[in-house]
Order: C-alpha cells, then sequence, then structure tokens
C-alpha cells in the first residue's frame, strides 16, 4: 500500500516561506501518480489547493494560492513539494497530501475524491 510521508510545516510570520514535502516508499513511484495537496482550517471544509498530474508538467491551483503556492516533483527523490511564498494568516491550516491514479486524465483536479492515498497531515501557522 502507497504511504505518504509529510515533513516540513511549522509557524512562519506573515510575509514568510514554508516548503512541504510528501514522500513515498521507492517502491512506489510518485511520477506515476496523480498528486494534490489539501488544506483543512478551522471551522471549514477541506480545500484543494494545488495537483500535479501524473507523467505531466500539468499542474492545477485554488484562487486562493495562486501565485503565490507552487507544486512541484523532485521525480530522482520520489517527492512531492508545496512551495508556500507570501504567506497570510488565512493559510493557517493542517495540510495534507494525497495521491490517487485515474486513466488518461486531462487535468488534475482539486476534488478529494479523486485520491486515494493520504498524508498524515502537518500544521502551518502563519502569525506575528
Amino acid at each position: 500500500q502507497l504511504q505518504l510521508v509529510q515533513s516540513g510545516g511549522g509557524l512562519v510570520q506573515p510575509g514568510g516561506s514554508l516548503k512541504l514535502s510528501c514522500a513515498a516508499d521507492a517502491e512506489f513511484r510518485l511520477d506515476g501518480y496523480e498528486v494534490g495537496w489539501f488544506r483543512l482550517a478551522p471551522g471549514q471544509d477541506h480545500e484543494g489547493i494545488a495537483c500535479t498530474l501524473q507523467g505531466s508538467y500539468n499542474t492545477n491551483y485554488a484562487d486562493s494560492v495562486k501565485g503565490r503556492f507552487t507544486i512541484s516533483r523532485d521525480n530522482a527523490k520520489n517527492v512531492v513539494y508545496l512551495q508556500m511564498n507570501n504567506l497570510k494568516p488565512e493559510d493557517t491550516a493542517i495540510y495534507t497530501c494525497a495521491a490517487g491514479w485515474t486513466p488518461a486524465p486531462s487535468s488534475c483536479v482539486l476534488y478529494k475524491g479523486r485520491y486515494t492515498y493520504w498524508g498524515r497531515g502537518t500544521q502551518v501557522t502563519v502569525s506575528s
């Protein structure tokens, strides 16, 4: 079973940056899976914020993070990253990566139901 191990997160001041990592065991190649990042803030529903399609440079972002967050892959390390810049207090949430596989997709999607495997989540707090 594919297991996703997250690292990164923590406390940062507004305007700061953080980089989250999502890694898989070597027997599962993440470049063969669609990978997304989701976040859950207190009192809100899960929000899909970024995704990247398997075997492609296709990415997709929520409007709330577009231009500030970047999802990327390091296939040699079998890791997917979420670089978060210009962080705002409203970005405070638990961030979770997820992976899934769909035959012949045209684009990745920010929809929870598309993803089968989930990391444990990591807290990101943006506060002065």
